[in-house]
Parts: structure tokens; C-alpha cells; sequence
């Protein structure tokens, strides 16, 4: 298994990718864009410590990656056309319809730890090209092949374990004002969709059928 799935080490090569795509739709959009806000963005308090959720994000998705990537060939192959379909597809969204937000508070009631996070945060990430989110994006695509899968967490207190720390991941981002609830719902629409396509039809990702 382990010399089967050793030759799909070239789908990794697709994030090192975006990323490029990434900061030139960044360059693209610094000093141009639509603001994306519904009204109900405005009753959703700020809670600084959904920041740890949110950074959990990112080892979220390198667990998964890897524990897919070495242990569920089939099921890894479908996660990734999921994924780069719909992380392409953001990019394409970024050029085609520059966005940003305007949710940010300006200054913080408290002083704390989780505060001064969320300002390292405000720092490096900027609040421009959100919609969809691909936070919520790739967290649903990694929950998809998790509850699909029998090799990676086949008990089923894992699943739900890895679901409530993906609904933290989710709330993480509206509450710390880093995604409009347009975001959001853009987010699991694109889901909806490249679900249908990847693992109903198999218009994408054939082969891993």
C-alpha cells in the first residue's frame, strides 16, 4: 500500500502552486476590491479565543493530509481532486471578482493572549479575497473523507471527534471577523457542488473511482 500511494507525491506539488496564484490574486486585488458583508455579520460578537481553533487549522489539515496520503490511497486521491478544484476555483473567484471585508474591529476591549494573537493574525493575513472561504472550504473537504474512509479513524468516536474541532474551525472564522457569513455559505455551496461532482458522478477524479 504504502509503494502504491508513494506515486501520488506529485499531488502535493499542487499547494506550493497556489500559493504563488495565492499572493498574485493578493497583488491583484491590494488596492481594489468589492466588500462582502451581510447584515447578520454585525450581530456576531468578536471572541478573541476562537483563535486557537483557528490556527488549529493548519496542523487540522497536515494530519489529514498525511494520514490520508499513507493510509487511504482511494479515498486520499478523491480528497485531493475535492480540494485543488475547489482551491482553483477560489483563485479563479479572487481575479474574476476582487473581494474583501470590512469587519475587523478596531481596537480590542481586552488585553490578553488570545488578543494579541489575533493581532499577529490582523498582521500577516490580510482581509482581502475571502469569498469562498477556503477555511471552511477545505475543513468540509477533509470531514468528507474522514467519515468516508475506514482506514483513517474508523472508530467512530474520531469522526466526531475530528467534526467538533471542525465546527470550531468554521465558527473560528466569522467570529474572529476574518469571513462574512457570505463567505461561509459560499464555502459549503462550493462543497455541495464538487461533492456531487467528485463523489457522486465522478466528473473529477475519475480515476480514484
Amino acid at each position: 500500500m504504502k509503494k502504491e500511494i508513494l506515486q501520488y507525491w506529485w499531488t502535493a506539488l499542487y499547494f506550493p502552486v497556489y500559493m504563488v496564484f495565492f499572493w498574485l490574486a493578493e497583488r491583484y486585488t491590494e488596492n481594489h476590491f468589492h466588500v462582502i458583508s451581510i447584515g447578520l455579520d454585525d450581530y456576531i460578537p468578536f471572541i478573541e479565543w476562537f483563535i486557537l481553533p483557528y490556527y488549529l487549522w493548519f496542523p487540522f489539515m497536515f494530519f489529514f493530509f498525511l494520514a490520508f496520503f499513507f493510509r487511504d490511497k482511494k479515498e486520499y486521491i478523491r480528497m485531493m481532486a475535492f480540494l485543488c478544484t475547489g482551491m482553483t476555483l477560489f483563485l479563479l473567484i479572487s481575479f474574476i471578482y476582487p473581494n474583501g471585508l470590512d469587519l475587523r474591529p478596531e481596537s480590542f476591549a481586552r488585553d490578553n493572549v488570545a488578543t494579541r494573537l489575533v493581532k499577529i493574525l490582523y498582521q500577516t493575513d490580510t482581509p482581502t479575497n475571502v469569498f469562498p472561504s477556503i477555511h471552511v472550504f477545505n475543513t468540509l473537504g477533509v470531514l468528507i473523507a474522514v467519515f468516508r474512509s475506514h482506514h483513517v479513524l474508523p472508530k467512530r468516536f474520531g469522526k466526531w471527534a475530528a467534526s467538533a474541532i471542525g465546527v470550531l474551525i468554521i465558527c473560528s472564522t466569522v467570529f474572529l471577523k476574518q469571513h462574512s457569513l457570505v463567505d461561509v455559505l459560499g464555502a459549503f455551496v462550493m462543497a455541495a457542488v464538487l461533492y456531487v461532482l467528485v463523489y457522486r458522478t465522478g466528473r473529477i477524479g475519475k480515476k480514484a473511482q
